[in-house]
């Protein structure tokens, strides 16, 4: 499955027992030997009051507290393996997460940000640069930036990742570019994965911040690199918010077995 060009290999593991390695986990998500994905999420009972629970790893095997686009992929595959409810629950390391489902469309809510840390400055092979940082399931730094298209991605946001001023859980990285019309654009660097399609809790965490420091109001529409629109809506809490939800796509892509 993919959500905005973020994609996903998602087993039903609720009887198989299946725990895979992180070589296993690798070996499925490289693009040429495997599936070929972002990452791996299995569909496991719920230990508590939820209606099912996922277990969420990154591509390089590392296991991932919470993902936006995964999130609303989950959902789908979810809603194909229950009644065909149009809402439901799982469980994930960050918390609880609700799901509404309207076709292609997926609006999951987020659990509450934490952790705003507007304007701090750190050095890097750049110069020195203004960040901004959030935790909106996975901690984010926010970079806005001129033009996307010309952004270092790669190169900076692998160098931010590994700062020390974000040591020793490291951080996803956002270069967010402001647009004339409201909307903003963001390329997305990712712990455990690099640079994606998009990233649901960077784009989130784009919107967050954007509204914040720039007065946008609800929802903020962000465009990712896969050329998708996700929308972040949200409610001012004092200096934070509250029921921030994330609307998008999430569409299967196929289905089939692999050997492991």
């Amino acid at each position: 499955m993919n959500g905005a060009g973020n994609d996903f290999v998602l087993i039903d593991n609720r009887a198989l027992g299946l725990e895979l390695t992180s070589e296993q986990i690798q070996k499925i998500c490289h693009r040429q030997r495997g599936v070929g994905a972002d990452g791996v999420l299995l569909l496991r009972l719920a230990k508590g009051d939820a209606d099912l629970g996922w277990d969420f790893f990154n591509r390089d095997g590392s296991e991932g507290e919470m993902c936006g686009n995964g999130a609303r992929c989950f959902a789908r595959f979810a809603q194909r393996h229950l009644d065909g409810r149009e809402s439901l629950s799982f469980e994930t390391l960050a918390g609880v997460i609700e799901a509404r489902l309207d076709g292609e469309s997926v609006t999951v809510n987020l659990t509450p940000p934490q952790d705003f840390r507007i304007g701090e400055r750190i050095n890097t092979s750049a110069g020195e640069l203004e960040i901004h940082s959030v935790n909106t399931g996975v901690p984010h730094a926010v970079l806005f930036v001129d033009d996307a298209d010309k952004a270092m991605v790669s190169e900076l946001g692998h160098e931010i990742r590994h700062h020390e001023h974000y040591a020793p859980a490291g951080t996803n990285v956002n270069f967010v570019q402001l647009n004339g019309d409201g909307s903003i654009r963001v390329r997305t660097f990712e712990r455990g994965v690099g640079e994606t399609l998009a990233c649901g809790t960077g784009v989130s965490a784009a919107g967050l911040i954007t509204a914040k420091l720039h007065g946008r109001g609800s929802p903020v529409r962000v465009r990712v690199l896969g050329g998708d629109d996700l929308g972040v809506a949200f409610e001012p809490d004092g200096d934070s918010f509250a029921n921030v939800q994330l609307t998008g796509p999430a569409e299967f892509v196929y289905s089939g077995q692999i050997e492991i």
